[in-house]
């Protein structure tokens, strides 16, 4: 019988009970909503297995440790189940411990990963397994904070996105220094495609330089399932300085929404790698002139990119601040598919260094962009930043303006952007347009506003600068006493400066460098430091060395090979190192055939090596040694070394040999600058069995500039990926070899600019 189609007094009243009933389930369920707190892991396995909708479990307050906690519930859409601090910011996930969540309507906050690593594939998991997915589930006001595997190149994802429906928001990420994704949509099956995922209101707070591929802070499926839609929604996100490698959020699925998110001085690019139909819409790029900060990178089918304002970028080539790329005929889904169809307009592009249209044209990728439009976009540069690399007639420019000359763009563009005489006003959102009124629809809108670092992120967890500076603490006077320096090594805080007074300093110890120190000496030159170890200075996790003014001399160290001044931890350091040295003088490293002065070990890191007005005599080694990774995957030791206003005399080895190996191009390194420097009988000791002054092999940008070399070895440079450019110029050979070049790179562009050397034979 349907009670709804009957017009019995009994099915009347069985109705009006079914009504009641109705209304007093959900006050029922309500009602009975249970709060477990609970305070130690048993406990948490217990409480679980009772977990009705509506009900919370509450960790107690404190240090959790190798607590690997599965969340498995079903809630409601009114009635959660919930995990949750007893204070938020105040449970601490540490050691072994992780988080996997499967089942609907669950909500997780308030929890701190920190001081240790995931055993498994994620910190945060959106599954159990892959049958048990959590969908329609929320993790929002979690940190996790420098928790790494100690392996570098050992690979995990923080966050593992599974399932449909979930939402991750409000939560802080910082500090990942291995190899692997900070957060991964995942699209293996059909229960985890087309899964409407929101990401918002997240701080993606600094990612160290990383070195080598695998350093992306989002990345959104993998090209074995890009022709997937997932329908991911990234927005109101705030990137601070996501340094890990080219791409920062790297699109590899269908149909997402990235918008409303705010790049901070990080080098990479937004990059539609692939998958078709994305939208890239009201996001805002700071590059700072920050070194190869970037914009946007365009690839595959169908992409609309509007209401972008991007400021201030200085990459290059597939980092560029805005980049369509070219495509392989009939491409592999592994590779690059051709831009049809691209809709680019109202964006803002302003002091940009380079825009690259046709990107990574080659042999390969042969397939120039078609069939798309760049329509009342701003383009503002003191002289005008396009590189065409092929045919751009498939890019149509119309009703576009900017203020460089018209004599300095192709036809093409020339028919579809206008110059004008554009003066820039900033707004009070931080933004620049045009002071003219009626240039007002052009770039971004003017209701577009930025989301801050105060708007992301739980507000209990401070937004911390990860960098101490040198000479940043307190000064600490240092005698030559026996032993003194040593407990000042010990007892001194990070950014602390330790002031050496004059006198002969033996150290009989090996000085660990696990903090930002400086050693400097009180007058220039009269603080003589020697050593009776192998080495002085070992420069381990968390530790930046500075030197100012000493004078380090070898005489006293034992005839070993293998010496060397300063070294790292010789295999697997974790956090990335800066060494600074000035007006410091290095001495008598001779006692033994390869004694060195700067020694990297394996999987060792350095941001910067900075050397300035220093002075380098009688060593019988190499001065920096900067060549561990030699498997051949694109991984290296320092992305930046600096050699300014140097001396060096009677140098047995090299002064310099950097080696990057592999074809992988997701990095912006090595960088060598060797300039105003005078070298003088360099590079040919026995042991120098590459008969070079300086061997640089992949290294992708090299200057060698206004520096004499005299009686020394060669300059050897060896290219081999990506697009390297090397100058040596205006330089004095005196009985000194020419330069050498050697090319290996096969595809794209190369350039040695060799140029105004002066070579004299004596």
């Amino acid at each position: 019988m349907n009670p709804f189609n009957s017009h019995t007094p009994f099915t009347y009243g069985l109705l009006r009970q079914l009504l009641l009933l109705s209304l007093l389930i959900p006050l029922t369920a309500q009602v009975n909503a249970q709060e477990h707190l609970v305070t130690s892991q048993a406990q948490y396995q217990q409480v679980l297995k009772q977990l009705q909708p509506g009900d919370s479990i509450i960790l107690q307050n404190g240090t959790w440790q190798d607590f690997e906690i599965v969340f498995t519930a079903k809630g409601t859409a009114k009635h959660p189940v919930t995990l949750t601090a007893q204070t938020k910011g105040s449970v601490i996930l540490s050691g072994q411990s992780n988080l996997q969540l499967a089942g609907e309507y669950l909500q997780v906050s308030g929890l701190v990963f920190k001081d240790g690593f995931t055993q498994t594939n994620e910190v945060i998991a959106f599954k159990k397994s892959d049958t048990e997915l959590a969908n329609h589930s929320r993790i929002t006001e979690v940190v996790i904070d420098n928790y790494n595997n100690p392996d570098r190149q050992m690979s995990d994802n923080w966050i593992g996105m599974y399932g449909q429906h979930n939402r991750l928001d409000h939560s802080h990420f910082v500090g990942k220094r291995n190899a692997g994704v900070t957060l991964a949509v995942r699209l293996e099956g059909e229960q985890n495609q087309q899964n409407h995922h929101r990401i918002d209101h997240n701080y993606f707070g600094p990612r160290p330089i990383l070195g080598s591929n695998g350093g992306e802070t989002i990345r959104i499926g993998t090209s074995h399932h890009s022709l997937t839609n997932s329908f991911t929604v990234v927005e109101n996100n705030y990137f601070d300085r996501c340094d890990g490698e080219v791409e920062i959020i790297s699109i590899k699925s269908g149909k997402n929404r990235i918008q409303n998110n705010v790049f901070n001085s990080s080098r990479g690019t937004l990059t539609l790698r692939h998958g078709n139909g994305n939208i890239i819409d009201s996001n805002i790029f700071f590059g700072n002139g920050i070194d190869h900060t970037g914009g946007i990178r365009i690839i595959n089918r169908d992409q609309t990119v509007t209401n972008n304002y991007l400021e201030g970028l200085t990459g290059t080539r597939f980092g560029s601040g805005f980049t369509i790329m070219n495509g392989v005929p009939n491409s592999p889904i592994n590779r690059y598919h051709q831009v049809v169809n691209a809709n680019i307009n109202h964006n803002s592009f302003i002091n940009l260094d380079h825009i690259e249209l046709a990107a990574g044209s080659d042999s390969e990728r042969s397939a120039p962009p078609k069939d798309s439009t760049l329509t009342q976009n701003l383009f503002i540069n003191p002289q005008s930043p396009l590189s065409l690399h092929d045919d751009i007639s498939g890019l149509r420019f119309s009703d576009n303006i900017t203020n460089f000359a018209s004599k300095d763009l192709n036809p093409i563009i020339k028919k579809g952007i206008s110059t004008h005489n554009i003066t820039l006003t900033r707004a009070a959102n931080g933004l620049l347009y045009p002071s003219d009124t009626r240039l007002a629809q052009y770039g971004v809108s003017s209701t577009l506003i930025p989301t801050t670092k105060q708007q992301t992120g739980p507000t209990w967890y401070p937004k911390s600068e990860p960098t101490v500076e040198f000479q940043s603490g307190k000064v600490i006077k240092v005698s030559n006493a026996d032993g003194e320096l040593g407990n000042a090594v010990a007892a001194a805080l990070s950014g602390d400066t330790l002031l050496l007074s004059d006198g002969q300093y033996n150290i009989d110890t090996l000085l660990a460098i696990n903090k930002t120190l400086t050693f400097k000496a009180a007058n220039t030159h009269k603080a003589i430091v020697s050593f009776e170890r192998p080495s002085l200075f070992e420069i381990q996790n968390n530790g930046n060395l500075q030197l100012e003014g000493l004078v380090i001399n070898g005489q006293l160290s034992p005839d070993a090979p293998g010496n060397s001044v300063i070294r790292t931890l010789k295999w697997g350091m974790l956090t990335n190192y800066r060494f600074d040295m000035s007006n410091s003088i290095v001495e008598q490293l001779n006692n033994s055939n390869a004694f060195h002065f700067f020694d990297s070990g394996s999987r060792a890191f350095a941001d910067t090596i900075n050397v300035n007005n220093s002075q380098f005599h009688l060593i019988s080694g190499d001065v920096f040694r900067l060549n561990k990774e030699t498997d051949d995957i694109g991984i290296y030791n320092a992305e930046y070394l600096n050699l300014t206003h140097n001396q060096f005399d009677d140098i047995g080895g090299i002064v310099a040999t950097v080696y990057r190996g592999g074809t992988d191009e997701s990095t912006f390194g090595p960088h060598v600058l060797v300039s105003h420097n005078q070298f003088t009988h360099v590079g040919k000791g026995q042991q120098n069995q590459t008969e070079s002054i300086l061997n640089l092999h992949g290294v992708q940008v090299s200057l060698i500039a206004h520096n004499t070399f005299t009686d020394s070895a060669s300059i050897s440079v060896f290219h081999t990926v990506g697009e390297p450019q090397t100058t040596i110029a205006n330089n004095q050979l005196i009985n000194t070899p020419a330069p050498q070049v050697t090319e290996f790179v096969t595809q794209g562009k190369h350039t040695a600019n060799i140029n105004n050397n002066k070579v004299q034979t004596r």
